[in-house]
């Protein structure tokens, strides 16, 4: 067995994955942190989103530093970085030390983000990878709902206390470093493989990175301007059914679990639809856009479409990233993974401006964001379907 198929192996590569969104961990912390710095609240929210900004820098940049460093290395140093850098607010009490320290955990996120995905093209190939793409997926979910459990907890003790989460980077880095084999040797080892083995070039790599990617980017930009779109205007249309924020959140935490199972069963539902997954998960998509969209006051058929729309979002992403190897070079892998981490990024940027925009065209000038929802969602469920169609009918031939 290669060292890569090893059960722990594989739970070592996940390890980065699950810190991966543990920038919002410490969001719980954020009312106290405005106070005890004597900051205002946009101040202190910026804490919260600046990582997220610095992140879609370092994604651009990760691909260079693997050319120079490998893989595995790159993978440490932002590691490293969140871990030092994310535990940097437990010893100080200065807001421009603690801004400082958040922008260097999001440069450490940016560095392996892109990594986390693309060492999957190398390391496995069919089902196996598929898998793990879904794995990667639901690790992030569940990062995100552990570690922000866990910071909570620390937060009984104060707020810099939550910072002490991010001490589970060494731990994770430790185990990957030890585990998980350097994917530019293994890239090195296939090169010296297909230049003895003419048997080889059935595998018909990619010489040269293919205009698809940059389509696909686009298609992940949309993905999530829609998925944003339902996540962030469900807390207004439930305030307009007069519910409670507890009830609010507690169904947003709902909606990670039901993402996070999206994740798991990525690999099982490839294995049943293979090239169909991605039709699959824009119909999903869809009809969690029609229910939301024409709950008008039905506040039972409003909360069953939010919860859906968690799930097909974990098909599809898992799925665009599985088209790359055939996309791109091995050792391209990394460069069009950032660029595709960018489009989703760049989507969760634009979402409020294109909503807007798009509310506007349809003759709903209205600032109440409820209501430009309802107009608006309908179409972004029309245009899921127009995609489903297309892509059903160009790629029924292709096989994935």
């Amino acid at each position: 067995m290669k060292s890569q198929d090893k059960w722990i192996t594989k739970v070592a590569f996940l390890g980065i994955s699950f810190m991966l969104t543990s920038a919002y961990a410490i969001n719980g912390a954020l009312p106290q942190m405005t106070k005890s710095l004597g900051v205002s609240a946009t101040e202190v929210q910026a804490l919260a989103t600046t990582p997220s900004i610095v992140v879609t820098v370092f994604v651009l940049l990760s691909s260079f530093i693997a050319a120079k460093l490998g893989d595995k290395k790159t993978i440490a140093l932002g590691m490293l970085l969140v871990g030092f850098a994310g535990v940097v607010p437990f010893f100080v009490s200065s807001y421009p030390v603690i801004l400082i320290s958040r922008m260097v955990l999001g440069a450490g996120f940016g560095i392996f983000n892109s990594l986390a995905v693309s060492m999957i093209a190398v390391m496995y190939q069919g089902q196996t990878r598929s898998t793990m793409l879904g794995w990667r997926a639901a690790g992030e979910q569940i990062g995100q709902a552990v570690l922000t459990f866990i910071a909570g907890l620390l937060l009984n003790f104060g707020w810099q206390t939550t910072f002490l989460v991010y001490l589970l980077a060494f731990p994770i880095l430790y185990l990957f470093y030890v585990r998980v084999p350097d994917t530019t040797e293994m890239l090195s080892d296939e090169h010296k493989e297909k230049s003895t083995d003419a048997a080889s070039t059935k595998h018909n790599e990619p010489t040269k990175i293919n205009p698809l990617v940059w389509v696909l980017t686009l298609f992940a930009a949309f993905l999530v301007i829609d998925y944003m779109a339902i996540q962030l205007s469900f807390p207004f249309m439930a305030q307009s059914l007069g519910v409670n924020g507890l009830v609010v959140s507690t169904i947003l935490s709902f909606m990670l679990v039901a993402a996070m199972l999206g994740g798991i069963v990525y690999g099982t539902i490839h294995k049943i639809f293979g090239r169909f997954t991605l039709q699959v998960g824009l119909v999903l998509m869809a009809v969690s856009n029609y229910l939301v969209a024409f709950s008008n006051h039905n506040f039972i058929m409003l909360t069953v479409g939010v919860l859906l729309i968690g799930f097909p979002m974990q098909l599809i992403s898992p799925f665009i990233f599985s088209q790359l190897p055939n996309l791109a070079p091995l050792k391209k892998q990394s460069f069009v993974t950032s660029i595709i981490l960018i489009g989703f990024n760049v989507g969760v940027f634009v979402e409020p401006f294109v909503i807007s925009l798009l509310a506007g065209l349809m003759g709903n000038h209205t600032s109440n964001v409820a209501e430009a929802a309802y107009t608006t969602i309908p179409t972004l469920g029309v245009v899921l379907i127009l995609i489903a169609v297309i892509t059903f009918f160009t790629n029924r031939k292709k096989t994935v």
